[in-house]
């Protein structure tokens, strides 16, 4: 057997060279390459199902297509935009879509705040409060909506026998247009005030201890310590899980698809509802195209502003 021979440099002080890459391995499979080669299908996906059908609608609402239409799609530019702008029955649902945003939004912000603060000041069954809040924000909005449609029912649900039973009339919940709306709004807050109060009891939990130790010491009442040390500390996070609410919101459709239909007439008919009845009952993909662009215009733009305020308020 050879005797085996070190390995040595012309130099004390220099450091051996490497062991040359094997003669069978391409020179072009570098790192780069193997990293564009695991991304490309990943980004292939992303394109083929996010990306493409964005462009292809936007193309789609300037022209006058409609899926039950033979014959090629006419342009007709910024027709479909205009009519949609200056329609009264889209104000009728925007005015809906905002009166349900901003009721459920404000709804689920209180609750939410207010039950995690509750829970994060107890020391015993804090979990099991927790997973027992959960359990509505895990269901889907479709059993939801049957769930809660067979509770709202004037003749056999639960709550108007509830009512009955304490001498009180039974109530249309959901075919009367003073209360359907409002129905909505209450479901909604039943199945997503968890996720508002789960992010504002992580934010409740990160609070230092040594900050309400300080102010016992200083002999600072309640109300004090809340709003000078816990609300501040926790509004920043809090306004995050507004904004993600917020989006959600605004593009409501399970709920009400199972519960009213946007009825009774059009008094619970938000805008993702209507473009629902636009696209696939009138069949105008054009028109409803166009309505799909201006709500995604809407969100950009509104979550633009409020991150712009969530950033002045971090500086400040």
């Amino acid at each position: 057997m050879s005797d085996l021979v070190p390995l040595t440099t012309d130099h004390p002080g220099q450091v051996a060279s490497a062991t040359p890459p094997a003669p069978g391995r391409s020179r072009r499979l570098s790192d780069r390459w193997l990293a564009v080669g695991f991304i490309s299908p990943a980004l292939l996906l992303l394109l083929a199902m996010s990306v493409f059908p964005l462009l292809w609608a936007l193309y789609l609402s300037f022209t006058d297509y409609s899926a039950t239409r033979g014959g090629p799609a006419q342009f007709v530019w910024f027709e479909n935009y205009t009519a949609i702008l200056t329609s009264a029955q889209v104000h009728l649902r925007a005015l809906t879509t905002l009166i349900y945003v901003v009721g459920a939004v404000t709804l689920q912000t209180v609750l939410g705040f207010a039950i995690a603060y509750l829970i994060s000041r107890r020391t015993h069954g804090r979990g099991l409060l927790t997973t027992l809040f959960l359990v509505p924000m895990m269901l889907s909005p479709v059993v939801v909506g049957l769930f809660w449609r067979f509770m709202l029912d004037a003749q056999f649900g639960v709550i108007n026998s509830m009512l009955g039973s304490l001498g009180l009339g039974q109530v249309e919940w959901l075919t009367r247009q003073q209360t359907a709306l409002i129905s909505l709004i209450v479901v909604d807050t039943w199945q997503w005030t968890p996720f508002i109060m789960l992010i504002a009891l992580a934010g409740l939990t990160a609070v230092p201890k040594y900050l309400y130790e300080a102010a016992s010491i200083d002999r600072a009442s309640e109300w004090f310590r809340f709003r000078t040390i816990t609300l501040p500390l926790v509004w920043p996070l809090l306004l995050i899980a507004v904004l993600f609410r917020a989006i959600e919101a605004f593009r409501l459709f399970d709920l009400v698809y199972i519960l009213t239909s946007g009825g009774p007439g059009v008094s619970t008919e938000t805008l993702s509802f209507h473009v629902y009845k636009v696209a696939f009952l009138g069949f105008n993909t054009g028109t409803a195209s166009a309505y799909g662009i201006l709500m995604v215009l809407v969100v950009i733009v509104l979550t633009q502003l409020y991150l712009r305020y969530l950033n002045k308020l971090k500086e400040d």
